[in-house]
């Protein structure tokens, strides 16, 4: 917990509470229900929480935008995401429900009201569009741009001027992945925001609808 306040201060009494309180929630489930890597829980708010974060630290998400977590699994980047702006509502969407139940329930237990989940994959969704897709390491930036640009309002300026658009979390080189994407993503190192080792090779991705 020590560790986010080291890169981020504004929080509210509240907020401290909810971030305070997602290790043991996690542990917890995680016992019963495999959403997290054994070895992971004992860097749990660095592996985890600091880096669903990383979008909290160049992009500012405001009231009333519908941003929607594309494979959200045990809720990241989501529920970090979620805490850090109560304003804004997040949907988490998994094709997986047994991950979906383990986020209701944390969301519960911390009271954040901000948060839906879905139970679906992103292709079978025809009924909603969202200011902001974000996703961490669930496929190809191909595919993930592929699934998200139909979700995607366009033509709206959501993010302090910035265009709607997709928001990634990836690792490794990633120069043949983008070239398959036919994209031409903004990208950050991540270990530049947060210099620590664990992100070394891992990168923020946006790519704007306009």
């Amino acid at each position: 917990m020590e560790l986010i306040q080291q890169y981020f201060s504004d929080f509210s009494p509240k907020q401290l509470e909810q971030f305070a309180a997602l290790k043991d929630l996690y542990a917890d489930w995680n016992s019963k229900i495999n959403v997290i890597s054994r070895k992971d829980m004992d860097n749990f708010y660095e592996h985890h929480v600091l880096h669903s974060l990383a979008i909290a630290a160049k992009f500012e998400f405001t009231k009333d935008m519908q941003v929607m977590d594309l494979g959200c699994g045990g809720g990241f980047p989501g529920i970090p995401l979620a805490i850090m702006f109560p304003e804004t509502t997040f949907h988490l969407v998994d094709s997986i429900n047994k991950k979906l139940k383990v986020v209701s329930e944390i969301a519960g237990a911390i009271g954040l009201d901000n948060l839906t989940t879905q139970h679906s994959r992103a292709e079978e969704i025809k009924n909603r569009k969202f200011d902001v897709v974000i996703s961490r390491a669930v496929a190809p930036l191909k595919d993930l741009w592929y699934w998200s640009k139909p979700l995607i309002q366009k033509n709206k300026i959501a993010l302090a001027g910035v265009p709607n658009g997709l928001i990634c979390l990836k690792g490794g080189d990633l120069a043949q992945e983008i070239h398959e994407s036919g994209c031409k993503p903004r990208v950050w190192e991540i270990e530049k925001i947060f210099p620590r080792q664990f992100f070394v090779e891992k990168y923020l991705l946006y790519i704007p609808v306009r």
